[in-house]
């Protein structure tokens, strides 16, 4: 890569909510997901994703995630 040259976009969504069961993957609300944001890299979406987590920590319900946008628009990244 060029020192002009971007580095690649690879888009990561950060999103959370309260789950029916901690263990389990069903929300139990969902018009109150928390879209947190989308972020250009992991690095950044971890940061975000971090924070929400340790603010909800004492909530067992409560569940944060990264999805990796790139690889649903692209399948074929390999990042």
């Amino acid at each position: 890569m060029s020192d002009t040259e971007a580095p690649k976009q690879l888009l990561h969504l950060v999103f959370g909510g309260e789950l029916e069961s901690p263990d389990g993957l069903t929300f139990r609300d969902l018009d109150e997901l928390d879209i947190v944001g989308i972020y250009p890299n992991y690095a950044e979406a971890y940061t975000a994703w971090k924070a929400k987590a340790q603010a909800t920590v004492d909530n067992a319900h409560m569940r944060y995630f990264i999805v990796h946008m790139h690889r649903l628009l692209d399948p074929d990244t390999a990042s």
